[in-house]
């Protein structure tokens, strides 16, 4: 911040939007999963005391994270203050018409705005990121300059190979104190905050950024043993983070909800299986953007899909004929999708669908493997799973009647701090 100040700088602008400079070391953290359920039964239950002091001495807000309800359109919106139509991350796995080819979009190519983090950067200030998984970590760090010293970016998943050139920092391991998580395991998570924790007290970075997995919530609701359990490992973390003076707010990218059946079996809606019913065989292309390199705990299925049909085909009938689909809650033709919910016109499909809360979306039966689900399936990426929690740990000044969004969250900790 000093740096900031010697410049006579006021303020930040990125993605025009403005933000105030830090008045204290200042912290936003994106709890993966985190419906606002989870954090609720945890205090009840009496597992969460830094959670309940928050919410009652500092702020206990609701939001709605962008649709669809993934992990990489959300980061990416908190990170840069934006919706997906902005800064063009419409899901974890999109089809390129360019290419031709399904790709996954955690590549720096596809960003189309540029980061808070980076933005403060570049004006002075010293940032962190650390986030759970890997794939995340080239768009939420792209663009700082390590070469400065002012930029530490990692993540969990790879904390064994960081380096200071390509992540400003070495000995990631020896630095937090604790061995390398396992991808599909709440220390992933627990790994962020240990590092997260002691990043803030050796380095002090003005504005840090720390980034959860949802494994826990794919395995457990609101209230269970393991989701409580999770959840007060995370409240030590904040009871030290507010030790040390920061500024914390904390929201999430999406909720989560069971999307099976009494049996325990997945309830799923398989598009694929239906167009090849409705218009042959193979004709459409379904893409569902839920997918990543992790779907042992979700095997794929998500609550939104994107549909590309032959151009002569009837769009509007075929999204008339999805309405009529028990359990979709929603079917659009695609530039009214991009146009409600703020999406790449360039990224989706000629149809979007939306599943409704308890049921999940697939292609067809055989293209699924869901061997690696010990759980029965709970997953998101639907309105269903829309609202999320913003909570500070300090009061903040907000306009009466605004409507948040989980990408609020820096202005909230930057401009709205009392």
């Amino acid at each position: 911040m000093a740096a900031m100040a010697a410049q006579g700088l006021a303020k930040v602008d990125c993605n025009g939007r403005s933000y105030a400079l830090p008045k204290a070391p200042t912290v936003v953290i994106c709890l993966d999963g985190s419906e606002p359920g989870y954090i609720e039964r945890s205090i009840a239950d009496g597992r969460a005391p830094t959670f309940a002091r928050f919410m009652a001495e500092g702020a206990s807000l609701l939001a709605d994270c962008v649709i669809p309800s993934f992990t990489n359109p959300n980061n990416l919106s908190i990170i840069t203050g934006r919706p997906p139509a902005v800064h063009g991350i419409a899901g974890n796995f999109f089809y390129d018409r360019a290419t031709g080819s399904e790709v996954m979009m955690n590549d720096p190519k596809f960003l189309r705005a540029p980061t808070i983090l980076k933005a403060f950067h570049d004006a002075g200030a010293k940032v962190a990121m650390v986030t759970a998984k890997d794939k995340l970590r080239l768009l939420l760090s792209h663009g700082l300059d390590y070469a400065s010293g002012r930029a530490i970016a990692f993540s969990a998943e790879r904390a064994d190979g960081a380096t200071l050139k390509l992540n400003g920092i070495d000995d990631v391991m020896g630095f937090v104190g604790r061995p390398l998580p396992e991808v599909y395991s709440a220390a992933l998570s627990e790994f962020v905050f240990a590092a997260g924790v002691k990043l803030l007290a050796e380095h002090r970075p003005d504005l840090m950024y720390l980034s959860t997995t949802d494994y826990i919530q794919h395995k457990a609701g609101p209230g269970s043993r393991l989701a409580n359990d999770f959840y007060a490992m995370i409240d030590g973390y904040l009871a030290e983070l507010d030790a040390q003076g920061a500024i914390i707010v904390a929201t999430a990218d999406h909720g989560m909800n069971d999307k099976h059946r009494r049996d325990g079996e997945p309830d799923v809606i398989y598009l694929k299986s239906l167009f090849d019913s409705w218009i042959g065989k193979d004709r459409a292309r379904v893409i569902l953007p839920i997918t990543d390199p992790y779907v042992v705990h979700h095997g794929a299925l998500g609550s939104f899909a994107t549909v590309h049909v032959p151009a002569r085909e009837d769009v509007a009938e075929l999204v008339a004929r999805l309405k009529a689909v028990p359990g979709v809650e929603l079917a659009l033709p695609g530039a009214e999708a991009c146009q409600r919910f703020e999406l790449p016109a360039d990224r989706i499909g000629d149809i979007v669908v939306l599943s409704s809360r308890h049921k999940a979306l697939g292609t067809a039966p055989e293209l699924h493997d869901l061997t690696g689900l010990d759980a029965p399936l709970r997953s998101h990426g639907g309105i269903t799973e829309q609202r999320v929690p913003l909570i500070s740990n300090r009061r903040l000044s907000i306009s009466t009647g605004r409507s948040l969004r989980n990408f609020d969250a820096f202005d909230v900790a930057l401009n709205c701090v009392n």
